[in-house]
């Protein structure tokens, strides 16, 4: 492998001290730990000088480009006027106004907005939403979920229950709740000469007969629409969204769509649902929704929803649910001017031609004889690596050959973080054809030397 140099100072300040998010530490003996001294577009400058283009829009969060101007200047606007308040019983123009405008951008009929602060957050409070909403309807009896094989909705115990990700679940199982799982409509799975739509009503026949025979004890129906990203970007047609909307109205269950990771333009559309033409009963939101630049969630709802908790005091209906910095006056200020950068610049246009491009330069590596699969939804792609293409079979898991591309990557000026052996490719919106490019070669040249 080609190992970055040992960093400065403040690579040994760091792991002094500090315990980082996903990651064994004991790696960062051999691995670099990569010092960031500021971001500018979509690329991030190290404290050496170093520039990483930023393929992966650090955790997806990332829209508009590091330290966006007019972002930043919305945020410093925001800091001298009001920089928190308590969100119960009190209210501001910033959360008040985002509220509008989501219910504006969303699909039609979700029109009540729950803020929290991250993602897994959001995943919280739609479950116990849903839950609660059916508890105060008189049914008790429902408090199971169902969720799709290979899902994955966040790393709270709430969250973490309603996936299915071995890597992240295994060790906490005896913690969490158990839900009914569904085949996920995936199209790698499907049988040679079916094509995704084809696949995705097959899946639906068994997510019917899981209905069936559970639906009475069921809340919900949790899914990330079109694309199931932390499971290794699996992807799926929208046909399958739009019969799932037409399942959970006939078993009269939820439909909580989680576009926490693939809203705000990354299949498309602004939310992945609009493609299938649904509107759920929940939509989780984070990531995008701040351009990247602070933590804030929302879960939207209906009307209905809202209608079954609202009574009395004495009722005990209540949505006693909170975080500290519910509905943060600067994050909602700076996810404000993210949605009014959709609103006057078009960039759900300039994102197809960038996925156009995307694709063309990734369209010879499906013939490469170690890629099992090359997908892509929008601006969202991905090249899975395996060791035998006709069976699928994978590279044994402890010769991690992703970390290999990672630290080609970074060798390289890109950041890279794959999934395992699945690298993906979702960069900033204000990325380039020469920067697409520069990612692509980088990453091929990294994938050739992982499977030499």
């Amino acid at each position: 492998m080609n190992i970055l140099p040992a960093a400065d100072a403040l690579v040994r300040r760091d792991l002094s001290h500090l315990w980082h998010p996903c990651t064994q530490m004991h790696d960062h003996r051999t691995v670099p730990m990569v010092p960031i001294a500021r971001g500018e577009g979509a690329w991030l400058i190290g404290t050496d000088g170093r520039r990483y283009l930023d393929g992966i829009s650090s955790w997806w969060t990332n829209l508009f480009g590091h330290a966006n101007p007019r972002i930043a200047a919305a945020l410093a606007d925001q800091a001298r006027t009001l920089e928190h308040v308590i969100f119960a019983g009190f209210t501001h123009e910033p959360a008040v106004a985002l509220a509008e405008e989501l219910v504006r951008v969303t699909p039609a009929g979700l029109d009540r907005v729950f803020y929290a602060d991250n993602g897994s957050a959001a995943i919280e409070v739609a479950l116990k939403m849903s839950f609660h909403y059916w508890l105060n309807q008189g049914h008790g009896e429902k408090t199971r979920f169902i969720a799709l094989t290979g899902s994955y909705h966040g790393e709270t115990l709430g969250a973490l229950s309603v996936s299915d990700v071995a890597l992240y679940r295994k060790t906490y199982a005896p913690l969490l709740l158990t839900p009914f799982l569904a085949p996920s409509p995936d199209a790698c799975e499907a049988e040679p000469g079916e094509d995704m739509a084809a696949f995705a009503r097959r899946r639906l026949g068994d997510m019917r007969a899981l209905l069936e025979q559970h639906a009475h004890e069921v809340c919900a129906v949790i899914v990330e629409p079109l694309v199931q990203c932390a499971g290794g970007m699996r992807m799926y047609h929208p046909d399958y969204l739009a019969g799932l909307r037409v399942l959970c109205d006939e078993f009269n269950v939820h439909f909580i769509a989680d576009e926490i990771a693939v809203g705000f333009g990354r299949t498309g559309t602004l939310f992945a649902c609009e493609q299938a033409g649904v509107s759920p009963d929940f939509m989780c939101l984070s990531k995008g929704l701040t351009g990247g630049f602070l933590p804030l969630s929302a879960v939207l709802t209906t009307t209905q929803v809202y209608d079954a908790f609202y009574a009395e005091y004495s009722a005990g209906k209540a949505f006693l649910h909170s975080h500290s910095y519910t509905g943060n006056p600067l994050a909602c200020r700076v996810a404000l001017e993210t949605l009014a950068i959709f609103r006057e610049e078009p960039v759900l246009e300039r994102n197809r031609a960038l996925a156009a491009h995307l694709s063309r330069r990734l369209a010879p590596v499906v013939d490469h004889p170690h890629v099992a699969d090359v997908r892509q939804t929008g601006m969202i792609a991905a090249i899975e690596l395996v060791a035998d293409k006709a069976s699928r079979r994978a590279f044994p898991s402890a010769e991690r050959r992703g970390l290999r591309v990672y630290l080609h990557g970074l060798a390289h000026g890109a950041l890279l973080r794959p999934l395992g052996d699945i690298i993906y490719f979702m960069p900033p919106y204000v990325v380039t054809t020469e920067e697409i490019d520069h990612l692509v070669d980088t990453a091929l040249q990294g994938i050739e030397q992982a499977i030499a």
